[in-house]
């Protein structure tokens, strides 16, 4: 067998001595193989052994466990002369290595022969080509890393699968789980050392290395050309091989856009304002995982007047946010964080604040913080994931994490809750008019017949079809994006939210505390298809803010599938179906 660099030779312990026809020595290629030895070469033994004409073919050598092999060029590694230096070596009193012989090149053996790679410079080749080899490596991860930060990813996938030669690196980009060809062919083996040399600068993390069967969590701190990062890292250890999340913060990132730029129609910044400048209460924004919550709650509490006292804790801090003293918290992944919430919070109020971040409720720890906050009179910030603004009670009040429902139907308490998802927002400088999806040439009846879906569409909701866009697949100057062409068309997302005022909602908190959240749901679901029309009233359900943007041209229709329950496309059933440039 061949040695490569950075894979561990044969070892004496684990092969035994070569008894069968075809066998073949270990080769030790170079100054680093033989310094990868285990046990470690000591010195050689040539000059105690009259080799003579053999000198530069064949050379015992001592190992530092006592034992003695022969190394060989590649002629000499069979046959009846090795057998007799095994045989001296033998008599000499040597006991012969689990491994005996090792085949080398003949300027190797003679380096070794006369006595010029001595052990302890061996042992310096060895040390510096590991080092050498974790800083490619580090460097490997750093370039993983910034790509995706080049390309605006919110996070890195790294999937190992033993079950594949290749490995699969993924990134999260506008919403998107998308691959590129970049980092195709890295082997598993070679992924798996990045990972391991990764972990190493991991801070909070459970576990001194980086062990692929089990889950792990902590965060690394980098600087991708000149831009502070921290990596939020979770792995998990799937069957196949650990898969590794890595979210990215942006240290140097504030939430400077305002809620109209991302995407909040007029009547809903009224109320967020309102909500926060009214003292006491929750305001609780909820999503799924990657829509855009943080950011949305770190740009509503920088317009918090610089007269109040505003304070975070957070797992770990997203987003700069310059009116507050911000708070990292972080524990181990088998650790309770309640001990410091605890000796946070008994801090905290103390601290004569008016507004307090809780990044997110998601367990018994922040549900503890929550119920003590929430009742304490301070304004209170929050997330959590949950599937609409009528469910936020349910999640708090889940097993998960426990909030008493008595306490999520008192008044005053639950402020405000927003739900909200994020949709593509198309290029405006290349979208197509939705009658392209039929109008061009053909590929056959398999896709789905989105003209029947149009005019189903605008007969339940009442959309002009002369005002819908979709998008374009080949992009254009402005949004191509040549190695992720699923994302061509593309100009960032835009929210679609939903909020819930519970106090001006007759029979709010009494469903709450009954569990009543199918009353719930149909409180949320009471107005018509075609509610979006009124400009007072569209807010109110992340549909038909939705149904708004997509009105406007601003969302291709095709998108909503994915996050609503609208009516799904059959399959055309002839030729005219198709439109080839649409994704």
């Amino acid at each position: 067998m061949t040695v490569h660099a950075l894979q561990p030779v044969a070892t004496h312990a684990d092969v035994g001595l070569p008894t069968v026809a075809g066998w073949e020595p270990p080769q030790l290629q170079t100054p680093e193989d033989i310094a990868r030895l285990q046990p470690p070469f000591a010195r050689p033994l040539g000059r105690d052994f009259d080799l003579a004409a053999l000198a530069g073919r064949l050379c015992p050598v001592l190992l530092e466990s006592g034992e003695v092999a022969v190394f060989a060029v590649k002629d000499y590694t069979l046959g009846d002369q090795i057998d007799e230096v095994e045989r001296m070596v033998l008599a000499r009193g040597y006991r012969l290595a689990r491994v005996p012989r090792y085949q080398l090149p003949a300027p190797l053996l003679l380096m070794i022969a006369r006595g010029q790679l001595a052990a302890p410079a061996l042992a310096g080749r060895g040390k510096q080509r590991q080092e050498e080899r974790a800083s490619a490596l580090a460097a490997m991860f750093l370039d993983i890393v910034g790509w995706g930060v080049a390309q605006g990813a919110s996070d890195v996938h790294i999937n190992v699968n033993r079950r594949r030669a290749a490995c699969e690196i993924r990134y999260t980009i506008g919403g998107e789980y998308v691959g590129t060809e970049r980092f195709a062919g890295l082997s598993n083996a070679t992924l798996l050392e990045v990972l391991a040399v990764a972990w190493m600068d991991v801070k909070g993390g459970n576990g001194a290395v980086f062990d692929p069967a089990l889950e792990q969590q902590g965060r690394i701190g980098l600087d991708i050309d000149g831009v502070p990062i921290v990596l939020r890292w979770a792995s998990l250890a799937a069957d196949a091989g650990p898969s590794v999340c890595l979210r990215i913060l942006r240290l140097d990132a504030t939430a400077n856009a305002d809620l109209l730029a991302l995407g909040y129609l007029p009547t809903q910044v009224e109320i967020l304002a309102r909500a926060r400048e009214r003292e006491g209460g929750a305001i609780v924004l909820a999503g799924v995982v990657g829509s855009g919550k943080s950011t949305t709650i770190a740009t509503l509490m920088r317009g918090i007047a610089p007269t109040r006292k505003a304070i975070t804790l957070e797992d770990p801090v997203e987003y700069v946010i310059d009116n507050a003293l911000q708070n990292t918290l972080g524990g181990a992944l088998a650790e309770s964080a309640w001990p410091a919430f605890d000796a946070k919070l008994k801090t905290i109020k103390r601290s004569a604040m008016n507004d307090l971040l809780i990044g997110e409720i998601r367990d018994m720890d922040t549900g503890r913080a929550f119920m003590d906050l929430a009742g304490s009179g301070v304004s209170l910030y929050t997330t959590t994931h949950a599937a609409g603004a009528v469910l936020i009670p349910e999640r708090l009040a889940s097993d998960s994490i426990g909030v008493s429902r008595d306490f999520l139907a008192t008044p005053g308490i639950l402020k405000l809750l927003v739900y909200q998802t994020l949709l593509p927002r198309l290029c405006s400088h290349c979208s197509l008019p939705v009658d392209s999806l039929w109008s061009r040439a053909a590929d056959g009846g398999k896709r789905p017949d989105w003209q029947a879906w149009s005019k189903r569409m605008q007969q339940e909701f009442l959309l002009d079809l002369a005002t819908l866009r979709v998008r374009n697949a080949a992009g254009c100057s402005a949004c191509r994006r040549p190695q992720l062409p699923e994302l061509n068309g593309i100009s960032g997302r835009s929210v679609a939210a939903e909020m819930l005022e519970p106090e001006r909602v007759e029979g709010f908190f009494e469903r709450v505390r009954a569990r009543d959240n199918v009353g719930l749901k149909r409180l949320a679901e009471a107005a018509g298809p075609t509610v979006w029309r009124s400009e007072t009233a569209r807010g109110a359900s992340a549909r038909d803010c939705a149904l708004y943007k997509v009105s406007c041209g601003e969302v291709d229709p095709r998108s909503l599938l994915r996050r609503f329950d609208f009516p799904s496309p059959v399959p055309a059933r002839g030729v005219g179906a198709g439109g080839g440039g649409h994704g």
